[in-house]
């Protein structure tokens, strides 16, 4: 049973949107590529053609973006490197077979050594080993075009598509800003190991090819969060939230909201219609963030920008409607307190709205959730 296992399928289920969206990358961006190379306005003698490895590199560009083996430079110098290996060895040797495997391995060994291993750089290597003709007419010309120039073209095809779809390609670097800008790492990424330490447990696992370093500390840092969202125990929102809230109607004028927020102390203010249903929330980020583009927008100031903003008497005052954020995260009252861990971990929102059947009974703010784990902490 254990070997028929091991001969199932090892990729894990994914959605059915995701394996659209990595087929639709790949059909404009092999599309979009042979539209460039094949262009009835460019000389078929400067080699501008398309090669089967690049249905290969458009697998790994656009499923597995976050594959260490898809990264630009894997891609652009590997199959570069393997188009290199692979005329040099159609030059010199006349036997298909013993070309044929010679410029494969050479490949391995070579784009290895550049760290620039891309699997589709063997087939690159393998098809100018087979094709002798095509090495005689090009040369080493062939490494740049159309290999090298084509592969550039996927890449920049699969970055933008990345950015469209949410996804991050190049991968993510271990030394990215966190996204508050600064040096520091995400909360959650915070785990007092080294780049150089990451980087040997990848080694030591023989992951190097399959994860890059910032991934495994993702990876490690929701683990870690998993496990203690799991100790907090049988706590569910109901809990912990806080029920006497105060909320603010959608016509509300940022001046009231301004009020409201200096009057309670809050950093955030629910919006509702006037029998509690649930439209969204302001966040005292939004405030500012307003002015800032009103102060850019104008040409003006600051601290003249949020006066005006907040000015009950102007003509047409901006309400909660206008800048409220409604796509917030939301919970019931029997969410787990475990899952609001993730939420608030990164500093992406310091407040969720508890809503049972689209009426807000209650919010649970950073402050509780830090205090409901505090007193957990204590008792054990």
């Amino acid at each position: 049973m254990h070997i028929l296992r091991s001969l199932g399928p090892a990729v894990p289920r994914v959605s059915g949107i995701e394996a659209l969206r990595a087929g639709l990358g790949a059909l404009i961006g092999l599309g979009l590529t042979g539209l460039f190379l094949l262009s009835p306005n460019i000389d078929l003698a400067l080699g501008f053609y398309l090669v089967a490895p690049f249905g290969a590199s458009a697998v790994l560009l656009f499923a597995v973006p976050n594959s260490p083996l898809a990264q630009p430079w894997s891609a652009i110098v590997g199959n570069t490197v393997g188009a290199l290996v692979g005329v040099a060895v159609c030059l010199v040797v006349g036997d298909v077979v013993l070309r044929v495997a010679l410029a494969v391995g050479l490949a391995i060994t070579a784009t290895i050594l550049c760290r620039a291993l891309h699997p589709p750089a063997g087939a690159v290597a393998m098809t100018a080993a087979m094709s002798p003709d095509a090495v005689a007419q090009l040369g080493f010309w062939f490494a740049l075009a159309p290999i090298a120039i084509g592969t550039t073209a996927l890449v920049v095809l699969a970055t933008g598509y990345a950015r469209l779809t949410g996804r991050h390609y190049p991968f993510r670097q271990f030394d990215d800003p966190s996204k508050h800008r600064t040096e520091d790492r995400n909360p959650t990424e915070r785990l007092g190991l080294s780049e150089d330490e990451l980087t040997g447990i990848l080694e030591r696992y023989s992951q190097s090819f399959n994860l890059g370093v910032e991934d495994l500390a993702r990876l490690i840092g929701a683990a870690e969060l998993q496990a203690a969202a799991q100790s907090t125990g049988p706590l569910t929102a109901q809990d912990i939230m806080s029920r006497n809230l105060v909320t603010a109607l959608p016509d509300t004028t940022l001046g009231e909201i301004a009020d409201i927020f200096r009057k309670h102390r809050f950093t955030s203010l629910p919006i509702v219609e006037s029998d509690t249903k649930f439209l969204g929330v302001i966040f005292q980020i939004h405030l500012i963030s307003q002015a800032r583009e009103d102060a850019l927008r104008l040409h003006r100031g600051y601290l003249p920008a949020l006066r005006r903003l907040l000015d009950r008497d102007r003509e047409k005052p901006l309400t909660a409607s206008d800048i409220m954020s409604v796509a917030v995260p939301r919970v019931t009252t029997n969410t787990p307190i475990g899952a609001l861990l993730p939420m608030m971990a990164d500093g992406d929102t310091d407040a969720v709205p508890v809503v049972e059947y689209g009426k807000i009974v209650g919010i649970v703010t950073r402050t509780d959730l830090i205090a409901a784990l505090a007193r957990r902490a204590a008792r054990s």
